[in-house]
């Protein structure tokens, strides 16, 4: 039976069949290796979004410190949303770089709202200003936090897009490499409020 088997099936058949079993094999490598690509960048698009989360709780908490800021000084809240008008939002798909510009106008406003504490002692006292400095210190720690994970979700993504043969796929399907936040010395140390 074998054979005849062999009989029927000759050499191009064979030859037909082994081609098609390759072709079949490295049609799942590329769908597998890109699926992995698409889950990691995914995942690094989720670790954004994250920060971007913490960043916007961030910025609602200092905007609620406004009205403090105003029975002491008009003039200082009037300042205090003009910087936090120019902000950026932050989203799932910004960029390392852009997170760091809204971090320079987050401190841009915390600096306008220490001149305020400078001037008005009592704002310091002000229970609205004491809870607000402490839910902005838990943002401060939750940014902190959401950017360590990030770092690691880019490592693991820039590694994967970045080892052979996955990078010649990487590169056919354009994905690139992800930026990471780099240690700055305003992020060095607990903020001081």
């Amino acid at each position: 039976m074998k054979n005849i088997l062999a009989l029927n099936l000759g050499s191009g058949t064979i030859t037909f069949i082994v081609i098609a079993v390759i072709v079949v094999f490295l049609v799942l490598f590329v769908i597998s290796i890109y699926n992995k690509l698409v889950v990691l960048r995914e995942n690094v698009r989720n670790a954004m979004s994250q920060i971007a989360t913490q960043i916007e709780s961030r910025w609602d908490v200092i905007t609620n410190l406004i009205g403090a800021t105003s029975k002491y000084s008009e003039h200082e809240a009037n300042t205090l949303r003009e910087v936090i008008g120019m902000r950026t939002g932050v989203n799932r798909n910004s960029s390392a770089s852009e997170v760091i510009k809204d971090d320079q106008l987050f401190q841009q406003a915390m600096d306008r709202i220490n001149v305020v504490v400078e001037s008005y002692p009592n704002l310091k006292a002000d229970s609205l200003y004491i809870n607000t400095m402490n839910n902005i210190d838990k943002y401060e720690n939750n940014v902190r936090n959401a950017r360590m994970i990030f770092n690691d979700t880019v490592t693991k993504y820039n590694r994967e897009i970045l080892m052979f043969p996955k990078n010649i796929f990487a590169g056919i399907f354009g994905f690139h490499q992800e930026e990471y936040f780099k240690h700055s010395e305003s992020k060095a140390n607990m903020p001081q409020w």
